[in-house]
């Protein structure tokens, strides 16, 4: 933000891309591996909102659109990243037996059952609101 480059990021993007429903499930999968790289998704919200707000509004997305993309991008990586505390935690506890797997066991069940539909909902409250 500080070097003024989000601009021409925003019109970089918003050129060659038109589509508010491709946008958004762009900008979902994005927030997807950013978070997933950072494993919080509080830590993620401040990175990821200083490109979505400018982004989206250049896209013609209303402000509630706005923020559930911007919620729901971050929450994605954060029940999916293995270094996350929502997949720690959960592989803390059912280790007590030392047989369980992180990735096997907490990671990808997690991913599965909380992000995949965590999508779904983020795209469609941002189509709808």
């Amino acid at each position: 933000n500080a070097s003024g480059q989000v601009p021409v990021l925003v019109e970089a993007v918003t050129s060659g891309l038109q589509s508010p429903p491709i946008a958004a499930a762009l900008l979902l999968l994005l927030g997807l591996f950013v978070t997933l790289g950072i494993g919080s998704s509080f830590s993620t919200i401040p990175i990821i909102t200083t490109l979505y707000v400018p982004l989206c509004l250049a896209l013609g997305f209303s402000p509630l659109a706005t923020a559930a993309l911007v919620g729901s991008a971050a929450a994605l990586g954060d029940a999916g990243s293995p270094a996350s505390d929502s997949t720690l935690g959960p592989t803390a506890g059912l280790n007590a037996d030392g047989q369980h797997d992180h990735i096997r066991d907490t990671v990808i069940p997690t991913f599965l059952h909380y992000n995949l539909p965590l999508i779904a909902a983020g795209w469609l409250a941002a189509m709808v609101l």
